[in-house]
């Protein structure tokens, strides 16, 4: 059954898109997938590396310490350097 009895798609306006790319630029996991222990378990964030483009982090396990993630949190404003 068609709902839509003119068979063309609403236009849209793009103002739903502009607000919500905000919302989800930095996320954080708190429970990832562990291969050690075959399951969801907690995790730890810990910084890896400071780069020019962001910070490196990587996640692991809050049970056995495996690894299981990184992630690079990108700095909004440019960096200088001062000398």
């Amino acid at each position: 059954m068609n709902r839509n009895p003119g068979g063309s798609t609403p236009p849209t306006t793009g103002r739903r898109e502009s607000q919500t790319t905000g919302f989800f630029d930095q996320l954080d996991a708190t429970e990832l997938y562990c291969p050690r222990c075959k399951q969801s378990n907690p995790v730890r964030k810990h910084l890896l590396l400071v780069l020019p483009e962001g910070d490196k982090y990587e996640y692991r396990c809050a049970i056995c310490a495996e690894s299981v993630g990184t992630k690079i949190d990108r700095h909004q404003e440019s960096l200088s350097i001062i000398v």
